[in-house]
């Protein structure tokens, strides 16, 4: 029998075109398959052929786990009880039995060759893909082949890929037999359909599709730096040259807008805003918020975010319907853009001005006079003024060197303080919340302060009531928030 089963090993190997290897793990998988049947189903067998002789054994085996973690026994085993037939066995280790394996005539050819079968359909598929992805295509065009519960299953050449209803342009009816083209946004190698997951509203797509219309992206003379969209009504893209020649916005917009325009039209009639990049931010944003006229910027590289002032005439402008031009200019510079008028600005720099000189006269246990310089020289906290260069703080005509130490002292000893305070309420802090995941230290002295000593504790606060207390912006607080209370739902499923 050992003979016959290699020389069927060779004639498979040979009919099917695939290695041996292949057909022997098929064939030990069917055997393996039979032999549980026969003593249980939920048993775990493994069957070993020898690839020279074509000898099999089969063994049952068990998971060596710790002992409250055995679930299912016809498969795990707990390590006490491993250890009463092998001293050394360690847990994820496999202790086996040797089983009495089946005749591979009482298997059936038919359950073995379905096993092969499988196994050739799915290392076929494997290297269809593989072919695929050698290729780098990121932008994939072909045929819609049929519509599964609104997905478009899109045959691109010999392999199959499917357009997820959400990642469709709305408003955009696709139907079997049309012709489109989209983005690889992933690979899923675990999927029994299409594997390739396609997009046609990722900011990457407009890209790709510009890389169609414009040689000079291709030879990298202009490049896309950022794109952002609303698909199917409106799109943003920011471009840089590589040469000095060259105009980037007049080259992504062709001749009487011709490259665009086809853009344009394979997005639905989605406009696309051109915008010139920039190195610096504060440019880049002025540039993405067009057509607004921007009055004047303030860069918070702390929290990222910049405060953008225009005037009443073009506040409505930068806005944008619904919010739609602040919202791409945000997504395409990465930066949280802060609209806000002449006067709304003049107001909150007032409000800071009058905190900061509440705090240098709290804190340093100076006059409104003093104060008031210090403001109107830049400084802005205790740590500046403690630390800023002496030759620095020497500069200012209405301080002598005196004054100019006896400030810097006051300072350092209110941060010292300050520091020893909080070193001290942090001792109080439990572990669950200095240990989660985006709580440092400084964040959580300021939270003890406030008597947040614990997760919980932090978990129960609303958003407003966390940024007011910290000083933090909306968006981690709303992060925070939500790792604090993650382990209540965790609870809850269990």
């Amino acid at each position: 029998m050992s003979r016959e089963l290699l020389l069927l090993v060779d004639a498979l190997a040979r009919e099917k075109n695939v290695g041996r290897e292949i057909v022997f793990g098929a064939l030990e998988q069917a055997l393996a398959s039979a032999t549980k049947k026969r003593i249980h189903d939920e048993a775990d067998v493994r069957v070993e052929i020898d690839r020279e002789t074509g000898e099999y054994e089969a063994f049952r085996r068990w998971l060596v786990l710790d002992d409250e973690e055995v679930e299912i026994p016809a498969q795990q085993i707990g390590l006490t009880e491993a250890r009463q037939d092998d001293a050394e066995v360690q847990i994820g280790d496999y202790i086996e039995e040797s089983l009495e394996a089946v005749e591979f005539g009482r298997v059936g050819a038919q359950t073995a060759k379905q096993v092969i079968l499988q196994k050739i359909r799915d290392a076929e598929r494997e290297q269809v893909l593989n072919d695929f992805l050698e290729r780098r295509e990121h932008l994939v065009s072909g045929t819609i082949k049929r519509m599964e519960r609104g997905n478009a299953i899109i045959e691109a050449g010999r392999i199959e890929a499917v357009l997820p209803r959400d990642q469709m342009i709305p408003k955009e009816n696709l139907r079997p037999g049309d012709r489109v083209r989209a983005w690889l946004m992933k690979i899923d190698r675990q999927a029994r359909g299409p594997q390739l997951i396609l997009s046609r509203t990722a900011p990457q797509f407009i890209a790709k599709l510009f890389e169609l219309e414009v040689p000079e992206l291709e030879d990298g003379l202009i490049e896309i730096k950022s794109a952002a969209r609303d698909p199917g009504v409106r799109a943003k893209i920011g471009v840089k040259s590589n040469d000095a020649r060259v105009d980037p916005i007049g080259t992504c917009v062709g001749m009487r807008g011709s490259r665009v325009t086809a853009v344009t039209n394979e997005l639905s009639g989605e406009r696309v805003d051109i915008v010139l990049w920039s190195a610096d931010p504060a440019q880049f944003v002025i540039g993405a918020l067009a057509p607004a006229e921007v009055s004047s910027i303030v860069v918070d590289e702390e929290k990222h975010s910049m405060d953008v002032v225009v005037d009443e005439a073009n506040l409505a402008i930068a806005i944008g319907r619904g919010g739609q031009n602040v919202r791409l200019a945000s997504e395409l510079t990465g930066w949280t853009i802060n609209l806000m008028t002449v006067e709304e600005s003049q107001e909150k720099q007032h409000k800071e001005t009058a905190s900061t000189r509440q705090l240098f006269m709290e804190k340093l246990d100076v006059d409104a006079e003093v104060a008031d310089i210090l403001v109107q020289e830049g400084f802005s906290t205790l740590e500046e003024v403690a630390y800023v260069p002496l030759a620095e703080m020497l500069e200012i005509e209405a301080f002598d060197e005196s004054t100019v130490n006896e400030l810097r002292d006051r300072a350092r000893n209110v941060l010292l303080t300050e520091a020893i305070v909080d070193e001290e309420e942090l001792e109080k802090v439990a572990d669950d919340l200095l240990g989660l995941d985006g709580v440092d230290r400084p964040l959580a002295a300021r939270l003890a302060k406030s008597g947040i000593y614990a997760r919980d504790d932090l978990a129960d606060l609303a958003v407003d009531e966390l940024t007011e207390m910290t000083g933090i912006d909306v968006e981690r607080a709303k992060a925070l928030i939500t790792v604090a209370r993650a382990h209540w739902f965790a609870d809850e499923n269990q």
